[in-house]
């Protein structure tokens, strides 16, 4: 509180490398965004290599099991984890994506469209890898209107003026 009583703003800042573009990845990024920009933080996203495509205008995200062991979802009144082997057969990934989109609606959890707009309406800032889009030859016209493009110094720049700095 400043001396006449009053609630001080937030002048914290934020930072995120956001690197990851699967279902279940791209919820931390955009929830720990929303939240501290609602929190009166000031929040700068940075999406490189397969975050990237986050940023597309048109999602289309999956989830696949395989690599993740503790990878449990509610069937049956019971968690079953599925091994690593089920990963592999044709079908899976669409399966196991389904099934986490069907858990995501019945629990009333926002969509990362809804999430990511709110992100942009609370005026997070959203940097795109210039190298990675020229990498996997994207194209800036096929991602959503408002990013900025920069690189590894634009990040660093963020990154050093940040309070909070975080990798996912």
């Amino acid at each position: 509180m400043d001396t006449a009583g009053q609630q001080k703003p937030n002048a914290k800042s934020m930072s995120i490398i956001v690197t990851k573009g699967t279902l279940d990845w791209a919820y931390p990024p955009f929830i720990l965004a929303t939240t501290a920009a609602a929190m009166d933080v000031k929040v700068s996203m940075f999406f490189t290599f397969y975050g990237l495509p986050l940023l597309k205008k048109k999602l289309d995200l999956q989830i696949s099991p395989l690599g993740k062991p503790d990878m449990a979802m509610p069937m049956m009144g019971m968690h079953m984890k599925m091994p690593n082997l089920v990963a592999a057969i044709p079908g899976v990934n669409a399966a196991a994506t389904t099934m986490m989109k069907n858990l995501i609606k019945k629990k009333g959890v926002a969509s990362i469209e809804d999430l990511r707009e709110a992100a942009v309406d609370s005026d997070v800032e959203f940097i795109a890898c210039q190298m990675t889009l020229d990498l996997f030859e994207f194209d800036k016209k096929d991602m959503i209107d408002g990013i900025k493009l920069g690189g590894a110094a634009t990040y660093m720049e963020r990154a050093l003026e940040s309070d909070i700095n975080l990798f996912i």
